[in-house]
């Protein structure tokens, strides 16, 4: 038992235990129906309250909202039938960074067109729990599904008064202060860096992102999937092949888990797909089927994807070009070193570029925080390219490098001369029938493909089957069988048992009695997309345990627990 106080908690602060909860969602001022306006010579747009001038080159259409409110940037259709592009909204106050949005505005009349705009939410559920440790002493932990905030430690309560604040024993510099207002019953805490945020008492039906399931689940009963415009066609357990009892197993012991500690998973969907259909959609802690899901770092398989789709339509590119051939305009470079010049496309894919870039360690200058949180150059890709060399590019090691990945990026643009999010929608987007995905955008405004676009689990779900279907998304070829094969083989290792392809890992599952061959998306707080081709199933798991390694990365041994074996009770 851990203690964290030396006196007991004051007379009053009884008032203080239970759980407290917050839900806040930051509105942009810009929101609702874009519209423009082309009945005269001057175009116009219009949306929320906002004007702007319709900017046109050719086909091209571009509006630019005063004060960076948001931007708008898409193509005409020949016959005026639509203007298909995205939705750029800024960073906001729980989201870094910017992010493209696909919109298609549709005519109302002649020379006149609209479309919804739908941002990325910009939100933030906090839960927090006062308890008495073993001393008598307050003690608090914090839980927030989106970002993990708080880390689900176990926080000192001192309280004086009306006012409180909360500790860290581990780091004494780290506190959240805060007061209880009696005559409201609202708790109010100052977060740091971010605003006052007011908790009002929660009971169990009454905080959705805490507990994993709201109302609490008596025992679980299996639905199938519903049929949705979205691509899937769904199947039963039963048709599909798998035990109800080992998936009822799954789901109970994830209702289970979630509520054992502050460190606890919390695993906030789950997925199946087997056969080709989607079996199995479950969701946890107010997450649902229409929610996007940060997918972080296992967003970095798409970047593979669309190095392999920018090859089948460029003749410049294949794995052994070297990058720097493909960026001329990158020239005088910091760190310079011949090596540099050998770096080739597979080297980045498979995290073998040799460049000073690893993200397990702090101190690394091609280390991803470092970079994203460095001011002096905002061009990304220049930032990585004028990293020293720490070893040959090449070879069998893998270290942990989203620069590199992102570095792709620039690959495909030169190949293929597109925005790198009107080229995602074109051959990746549309094509799986995805909608309404997030994609995070760099300073300088083009996508980055080390991770962190937003997607619904579904589609999510189809990144895992297009790869185990050879490249096929529902009788359609997505990409060449080749591109995949190649991806999805060992390039490199971060450890004998931890292989890496081109962004996929590798690894061989251990369950009943047997070792499967899977490869995997992975990323931060429990994100996967797990593809077992033996038994022709492929896997979701979203979570939000971030930035907690130890308990985010063993939620994969849920396959081989439970999921495998569903397939082999039949």
């Amino acid at each position: 038992m851990i203690v964290l106080a030396d006196e007991p908690a004051p007379a009053g602060a009884d008032r203080l235990l239970g759980l407290w909860g917050n839900e806040t969602a930051f509105v942009p001022q810009a929101a609702g129906t874009l519209v423009i306006d082309g009945r005269s010579d001057e175009w116009r747009a219009s949306i929320g309250g906002f004007e702007a001038a319709v900017h046109r080159a050719g086909d091209r259409i571009d509006v630019s909202l005063p004060g960076d409110q948001g931007r708008f940037r898409g193509h005409l259709a020949a016959d005026a039938s639509a203007i298909d592009g995205f939705w750029i909204q800024p960073a906001g106050t729980t989201l870094s960074s910017a992010y493209a949005t696909p919109l298609t505005l549709k005519p109302v009349q002649a020379g006149v067109w609209s479309g919804r705009v739908q941002p990325l939410a910009d939100r933030v559920s906090q839960y927090l729990q006062i308890a008495r440790g073993s001393d008598g002493a307050l003690v608090a932990s914090i839980a927030n599904p989106e970002f993990n905030l708080g880390r689900s430690q176990l926080y000192k309560v001192a309280v004086d008064g009306d006012a409180l604040t909360l500790s860290d024993p581990r780091r004494p510099a780290w506190q959240l202060h805060g007061n209880f207002d009696e005559d409201s019953g609202q708790l109010r805490l100052d977060w740091q860096g971010i605003g006052w945020f007011a908790f009002t008492r929660r009971d169990r039906d009454h905080a959705p992102g805490f507990y994993p399931r709201t109302p609490a689940a008596t025992s679980y009963a299996y639905r199938q999937p519903l049929d949705l415009d979205d691509g899937w066609a769904t199947s039963s357990l039963q048709d599909a092949g798998l035990d109800a009892h080992m998936i009822a197993a799954l789901v109970e012991s994830i209702e289970r888990d979630a509520m054992t500690g502050p460190a606890a998973p919390q695993i906030q969907g789950v997925l199946i797909a087997r056969h080709g259909k989607l079996v199995v959609e479950e969701y946890f802690h107010g997450f649902d089927r229409e929610r996007k899901h940060d997918t972080r770092s296992a967003g970095k398989s798409f970047a593979s994807l669309m190095v392999g789709l920018a090859m089948q339509h460029s003749t410049k590119l294949t794995p052994d070009t070297p990058v720097l051939s493909l960026l001329p305009q990158y020239q005088g470079l910091a760190n310079p070193d011949p090596c540099k010049r050998q770096i080739t496309v597979a080297d980045l894919m498979s995290m073998t570029s040799g460049l000073a870039c690893d993200d397990n360690d702090d101190k690394s200058p091609g280390n991803e925080d470092v970079m994203q949180s460095q001011h002096r150059q905002n061009d990304w890709y220049r930032y990585t390219l004028d990293l020293p060399m720490a070893r040959a590019p090449g070879g069998n090691k893998a270290v942990y490098c989203s620069a590199g990945i992102n570095l792709l990026g620039g690959v495909v643009g030169h190949a293929t001369g597109m925005w790198l999010p009107a080229f995602f929608d074109t051959y990746i987007g549309r094509p799986l029938q995805m909608r309404d995905y997030h994609i995070n955008l760099m300073p300088n405004g083009d996508a980055y493909l080390a991770g962190g676009i937003y997607l619904r689990p579904r589609d999510m779900l189809k990144l895992g089957q297009l790869y185990l279907a050879g490249g096929v998304w529902n009788g359609h070829r997505v990409i060449d069988r080749h591109w995949v094969d190649l991806s999805t083989i060992r390039h490199a290792e971060f450890a004998p048992d931890h292989g890496y392809g081109y962004a996929w890992h590798l690894h061989a599952m251990k369950s009943v009695g047997h070792d499967y061959r899977e490869y995997a998306a992975e990323g931060n707080g429990g994100q996967f997309i797990i593809v077992v081709p033996e038994l022709d199933i492929t896997v979701v798991i979203t979570a939000g345990n971030y930035g907690d390694f130890k308990t985010w990365y063993p939620l994969q041994d849920l396959v081989a627990k439970y999921i495998i074996p569903a397939a082999n009770k039949q």
